[in-house]
């Protein structure tokens, strides 16, 4: 240090300071890329945990943030001041309203020093805008509009994604929702330049777990940055698969922001290959818009959680018999229209009566849940519905005739256990007419005639 930049001069500038105040060092290293930030001097109150921080490299005692990196960077090597909240509250319990201007900078070093002055606050002040550039400010609340003005959700997503591709200047962008009860995740938009790709294409072929593992990532941060392969060499550290495919697809530099909802991840915005140089303006836009778009889909969860309920039979996960009546309707339509090969069965499970009786209803529930599981396991790819209390339908039109027998036959097959799961099934396949109801009459009649042929065989099973 010179006479000018002391651990004694610094020490003595921040003890004049009443708020948390502290001079932190940043390394430049080549390609103007961002080293290590070190408090060289930090007055009484900066450390929020009363432990000495001087002498520190700032990742001892929070989380790394590219951003913050990138503003003390800045301040530093280019004179730049900065004035910003700071989402701290995974971290403290609060934001965090942080201002860092530069101090000198030696000649021909690579060595440069800023100051970074904070306050903790509860919430965010409502004046934040005022301290917002205006053309992100400007930008938020034409976003914000849009999505006010447009009803569709997967629209309204497709086109506020189309603009945060090009505000950004990136190369693609999408945003997803996550589902952790049924394990999945969908991509509910995207937008590519020139729509060289397909990114649900691409994320078709990634797996649920890679997805879960960026909650990981972002528990102490509001969200990951990438910006340069030393970024992506430290989060392939932590999640090897993930990196992965981020290499296998180009994947240079990315922004990937969570949308949280009451404590919980319900989706994520993901851009990539971004110019570094804007950093701080779209992690500002980003996390912003972020607030809002977590709104919507959270609203949009809700409501197909709702609709789904209203299909979905609670005990058994299939279809229940509100939507097979809307699909037979909606299928009976198309096939008078125009003719295909389809096949129907119903499946009746003549066990469950006895068990109930025998055994009680949660034991039945339970014979219900492992029926309803064969039914998914043989009848993939096919409409399954619970018609009744103890019956099944089944609706294909993906399965030739021989293939859906040969389904038919392997659920008979593994459904014959008259202690536990037994089905009767009555099947019809219709090549030519495309008459659904009358299969369905007809398949429904087959199975109530092996009924009878069951009950005959098992005289004290309850009908």
């Amino acid at each position: 240090m010179s006479t000018l930049t002391t651990y004694e001069n610094f020490k003595a500038y921040v003890s004049l300071c009443n708020a948390p105040c502290a001079v932190l060092s940043v390394e430049r290293k080549g390609d103007g890329i961002c080293g290590d930030i070190k408090v060289i001097a930090a007055n009484d109150s900066f450390s929020m945990t009363n432990e000495n921080v001087e002498g520190k490299i700032y990742t001892d005692y929070m989380s790394k943030d590219p951003k913050f990196e990138d503003i003390c960077y800045r301040a530093a090597f280019n004179g730049e001041s900065y004035h910003a909240y700071l989402d701290t509250r995974k971290i403290y319990g609060f934001w965090t309203e942080n201002t860092t201007i530069p101090l000198i900078h030696e000649k021909d070093s690579d060595i440069g020093y800023c100051q970074l002055t904070y306050f903790l606050t509860k919430e965010m002040d409502p004046g934040k805008y005022s301290i917002i550039a205006p053309d992100i400010a400007s930008f938020v609340i034409e976003t914000c509009l849009k999505l006010r003005g447009e009803d569709d959700f997967y629209t309204k997503m497709n086109m506020v994604t189309k603009d945060i591709r090009e505000y950004t200047g990136s190369y693609a962008a999408s945003i997803m929702t996550i589902s952790r009860d049924l394990y999945q995740f969908e991509v509910v938009s995207e937008n590519v330049l020139n729509n060289e790709v397909c990114l649900k294409d691409i994320f078709s072929n990634v797996s649920y777990d890679i997805v879960e593992s960026w909650e990981d990532l972002v528990t102490e941060t509001n969200s990951i940055i990438i910006r340069n392969e030393e970024d992506m060499l430290f989060y392939e550290s932590k999640a090897p698969d993930w990196v992965k495919t981020l290499r296998e697809n180009s994947v240079k530099t990315l922004c990937l922001v969570p949308f949280i909802h009451q404590n919980t991840i319900i989706g994520y915005l993901y851009i990539t290959n971004f110019d570094v140089v804007n950093l701080t303006k779209i992690k500002t836009t980003i996390e912003l818009l972020s607030v809002f778009l977590a709104s919507e889909t959270a609203h949009h969860i809700f409501i197909e959680r709702l609709r789904s309920l209203s299909l979905i039979d609670a005990r058994t996960g299939v279809y229940n018999r509100n939507a097979m009546n809307n699909k037979v309707d909606e299928l009976a339509a198309q096939l008078n229209l125009k003719p295909m090969p389809f096949s129907v069965a119903f499946c009746y499970l003549n066990t469950l009566k006895t068990i109930n009786k025998n055994e009680g209803h949660e034991t039945g529930n339970k014979l219900l849940k492992e029926a309803a599981k064969l039914l998914k396991d043989t009848f993939k790819n096919d409409y399954i519905y619970r018609s009744s209390g103890d019956e099944f339908a089944i609706i294909s039109t993906n399965s030739t005739e021989t293939e859906f027998k040969n389904k038919v036959e392997k659920l008979k097959e593994n459904a014959s256990n008259p202690e536990w799961i037994y089905f009767t099934v009555g099947y019809y396949t219709d090549n030519t007419d495309g008459a659904l109801h009358s299969a369905m009459r007809y398949a429904n009649k087959y199975e109530r005639e092996f009924n009878e042929e069951f009950y005959y065989n098992y005289p004290d099973m309850v009908k």
